[in-house]
């Protein structure tokens, strides 16, 4: 699934379905990060991770770029370790909070997982980034600039 700390830069984060030696693959599953990410949505929206649901879609994507919609069969909220991943993708920074266990993988570019806690300062990984501007998930032409210590958004 792509997944962001902001909707304008999102980590391709792969499902659990590689074998480990500490659970038995998920295939269905993917952990996606912290309750305030974006994760994509069929229709070109997008959505926090804690608004979706049972029963929702989510936009799947694989490693080239093809997509599928897939329908949540269950989504929870736990407390676990964190970790910041930051990118430059192209002169823009992106970034991610994921849980950080061995389990949890980002997409490098020949389509191989990676886990987050192997990743290092100079590796490839696959993301997906537009300009800015979404509100309640549907892209809109905007502008944001920072006035005395406030965000101000023109629309």
């Amino acid at each position: 699934m792509l997944v962001g700390n902001t909707s304008s830069g999102m980590f391709l984060v792969h499902s659990e379905s590689v074998e480990n030696p500490y659970v038995e693959a998920r295939p269905f599953r993917v952990n996606a990060g912290a309750v305030h990410a974006y994760v994509r949505v069929p229709g070109n929206k997008t959505k926090y991770l804690s608004e979706v649901k049972s029963g929702d879609k989510v936009l799947v994507v694989d490693s080239k770029g093809n997509t599928l919609e897939a329908i949540v069969g269950r989504s929870k909220i736990e407390k676990r370790p964190l970790m910041l991943v930051e990118a430059d993708a192209n002169g823009k920074k992106i970034s991610l909070i994921l849980q950080n266990a061995e389990t949890i993988r980002l997409v490098k570019p020949n389509g191989k997982p990676i886990s987050i806690v192997k990743v290092k300062a100079g590796d490839e990984v696959l993301a997906y980034t537009e300009d800015a501007g979404r509100h309640f998930g549907m892209k809109i032409k905007e502008t944001i600039t920072r006035d005395d210590g406030l965000w101000i958004s023109k629309a």
